[in-house]
């Protein structure tokens, strides 16, 4: 094997940057050329290092566009790399070696760490002793006969009144519809005076239709409520059938006489039915309380458990459970979305369900454990974390000698890395999230619907079909047939322009909250990210320098500040994070009242060497943010308003997207992992894990070849690299990973890595 000292890929990005980077011309911070070099090792012959796929965008042709300082519609958007979100500096000069990031989703682990800074980890799939006897064995047989005798003796209870009803109702809404018309009125005539559950009819987006459905139930069948609650999906409303208040008394008369007993026809929608709707919650209530019926009453309301799922979004797989359940995905609580492609465990509440009906769907359930059930009285929202515990496997690690990685592992302990945001936080579409920022912080509304909705690159196949569709045909019920259910914001959007075409401020307002937010938080998170680049370029990142933001450590705090959990909003780049977890979220490293104890650092401030680079902040824009007395404040101006966005005034009367309006923050300039540990591993076969999970430890599972290589054993084919360590809250692994490897994290450049022949490594580096 040969080697030979070659230029650090990222010394040449800056430059490469200057001459294909969008309409921002880049201050000159982003702009100076790096003067570090490295010994990589490389086979004989060929370099393992893949020259960047550096395409000029169509749109560098206009004169018009490039000269006016802004994206629009009218032209496509760059897909987010490192260079372009303003990611293009490191905390330390040393080398860094190759390593493959995510080669299977078993290398990248992740445990939540909840406010007590305890670490999550499943170990009982049980539920509480107390409970088990209810998890009673039932044979498929001994199940099938019991309901066939149940629907046979239900079948003859029905009377015959009813049975035009049903017919009419099957001709109005179809014949699954009328099925669960009959099953309730099965169960209201068998009821014995006890309440019954009500019933959601299928997903209905024609507004007209449900209203002749209620218009029906009005006229023929008085004795059942209907209303409109949300459905499956925050997109969808359902007709919910209910027997009303005042006919609980099963088959008596009120039912048998089709509701005239209390009052003739109507009667059933005045104050009864109000009352029933306060007593039992309506489509308003923050809850669904299906299937809670004969909760006890000394038993806390939310179900605690641990999540643990592989390769799969947060949402999907509490999607998944509630489909179990039958209860909607509002019910659920979480403190922070999980990488998909990864192993991950986290809190979880759910409203009203019990652990043993939860430990049961561990039988069903792929790729998704639940366990350590407790029940509590508070639901978990988004932000009730203090971080997570991440244990990463860099496969196929190349390094020109031992101390390459040992030194670089070493360093990022000690000086930590840029607290950038990562390239997550931007989206892997090539419409970056933060474009649709700043159109929405214009005013733009329908410039930001097309965007979200438009063709782009990378997309999935059947995602792409759907929107190459609408763009063409216009048509909004053929696309949300071809749209998947998880793209949660583009099926908002279609949902409400089917109902009026014309008004997008409205269409975008019906995506869920948190997801809206977050266009707007990524354009924050871009001007953060160029801003720190600017302080690490210009000031270095070993020392404090007049005008830097520091919290005041003269300021008196009260117990209350010092304790309060950290405010903090998790990644939403992968799409599906449920609503109205937080009023305000924010990506901060300051409680919310200890933000006025921020301060201008002085000359008499840097002299007295009471505060180090790792005090400084840098502010998250926003209406109250102070910014820093000095040129570092310069790029957040220039870079909003060659994007025609105001950092002060609002240039339109919608608060949610106007920058003043928005609290803003303060994110730590530098950050550091917290109880790094790390070891070097030898394996010869890629498909296996190297890393113990949760569910290995439960099922006494080892991993093969989890073991460092013996000495004077012959050499392994790969070597691979497995750090394990704590970040905040908000903090990116992947930028620690930059720091230490100095190479891009985006997806595609580890994918290259990924299909390139394995390159064997003498790079052995004995464990700290």
């Amino acid at each position: 094997m040969g080697t030979r000292a070659r230029p650090c890929l990222t010394a040449l990005q800056p430059l490469l940057h200057r001459y294909y980077s969008h309409s921002h011309s880049l201050p000159a911070y982003a702009l100076a050329p790096l003067t570090r070099t490295f010994a990589v090792a490389e086979p004989e012959g060929r370099p393992h290092w893949k020259k960047p796929h550096w395409t000029k965008p169509q749109w560098r042709e206009d004169e018009n566009f490039r000269n006016s300082g802004r994206r629009t519609r009218g032209y496509p958007v760059e897909m987010a790399t490192e260079e372009s979100v303003g990611i293009l500096s490191y905390a330390n000069s040393l080398p860094g070696f190759r390593g493959i990031l995510k080669q299977r989703f078993s290398d990248f682990i992740v445990n939540e760490v909840d406010l007590g800074g305890n670490v999550t980890h499943l170990s009982d799939l049980e539920p509480p002793p107390q409970e088990r006897i209810q998890l009673v064995k039932v044979s498929e047989e001994t199940v099938v006969e019991a309901t066939e005798a149940k629907e046979a003796k239900e079948a003859q209870s029905l009377n015959d009144e009813f049975s035009a009803d049903v017919l009419a109702f099957k001709e109005i809404a179809g014949e699954s519809n009328a099925k669960l018309l009959e099953d309730l009125l099965l169960q209201i005539a068998n009821c014995k005076g006890e309440p019954v559950s009500p019933v959601l009819l299928a997903p209905d987006d024609d507004k007209n239709h449900r209203g002749t459905i209620h218009t029906f139930f009005k006229s023929r069948l008085t004795f059942l409520t209907t209303d409109t609650v949300d459905g499956p999906s925050s997109t969808e409303k359902c007709i919910r059938l209910r027997h009303s208040a005042g006919n609980q008394g099963g088959g008596g008369r009120g039912f048998q006489k089709r509701g005239r007993e209390v009052g003739g026809r109507g009667r059933g929608r005045g104050w009864e039915n109000k009352r029933q709707k306060i007593n039992e919650g309506d489509s308003d209530q923050p809850y669904d309380a299906r299937g809670s019926d004969g909760w006890p009453s000394e038993r806390p309301k939310f179900l605690q458990f641990y999540l643990y799922k592989e390769n799969k979004d947060t949402q999907d797989a509490l999607t998944v459970i509630g489909r179990m359940l039958h209860v909607q995905p509002k019910n659920f609580g979480f403190a922070g979305t999980k990488d998909k492609r990864a192993i991950t465990t986290q809190q979880v509440t759910v409203f009203k369900q019990s652990a043993a009906k939860m430990a049961a769907l561990n039988q069903r359930l792929f790729g998704i454990k639940v366990g350590n059930f407790s029940y509590v009285d508070k639901s978990l929202v988004l932000g009730m974390l203090s971080g997570n515990r991440f244990t990463i496997t860099l496969r196929g690690v190349v390094a020109e000698n031992d101390s390459i990685v040992e030194n670089a592992v070493k360093a990022l302990g000690e000086s930590g890395f840029i607290n950038y945001f990562g390239l997550q936080r931007f989206g892997s579409g090539s419409i970056a999230t933060h474009s649709v920022g700043a159109a929405l912080l214009r005013g733009e509304w329908k410039a930001a619907a097309s965007l979200i909705l438009d063709p782009r690159e990378g997309d999935q196949p059947e995602v792409k079909e759907a929107r190459e569709y609408f763009k063409k045909s216009k048509n909004i019920d053929g696309a949300l047939q071809r749209f998947p259910r998880y793209l949660t914001a583009e099926r908002a959007l279609l949902t409400y322009l089917k109902r009026d075409s014309k008004n997008y401020l409205q269409a975008i307002n019906t995506i869920p909250r948190t997801l809206r937010l977050m266009y707007v938080h990524s354009y924050q998170s871009f001007l953060w990210n160029h801003a720190a680049s600017h302080r690490a370029k210009t000031h270095g990142v070993d020392k404090v320098v007049v005008g830097d933001l520091v919290y005041d450590k003269d300021a008196h705090d009260t117990a209350e500040e010092l304790d309060m959990p950290v405010a903090k909003i998790v990644d939403t780049s992968e799409v599906g994070v449920t609503d109205g977890a937080l009023d305000d979220v924010v990506d901060a490293d300051v409680p919310a009242v200890a933000r006025n104890k921020i301060k201008c650092l002085t000359t008499e401030d840097v002299a007295s060497g009471r505060y180090s680079v790792s005090d400084v902040l840098l502010p998250l824009p926003g209406g109250s943010t102070l910014y820093p007395a000095n040129d570092t404040a310069d790029v957040y101006r220039d870079l909003a308003q060659k994007d025609s966005v105001d950092l002060h005034t609002c240039t339109h009367n919608v608060k949610e997207f106007a920058l003043p309006q928005l609290p803003g923050a303060y994110r730590l300039f530098l950050q550091k992992p917290v109880d790094l540990e790390w070891k070097i591993l030898k394996y010869s076969d890629p498909t296996k894990a190297l890393a113990e999970t949760d569910l290995d430890r439960i099922q006494k599972k080892v991993p093969e070849e989890v073991t460092e290589e013996p000495k004077g054993s012959e050499v392994s084919e790969q070597t691979a690299a497995q750090l394990t360590f704590t970040l905040p809250a908000s903090c990116y692994a992947t930028m620690a990973l930059r720091e230490l490897m100095k190479i891009s994290t985006s997806v595609a450049f580890h994918k290259t890595l990924n299909d390139e022949p394995a390159v064997t490594a003498t790079a052995t580096a004995k464990p700290t």
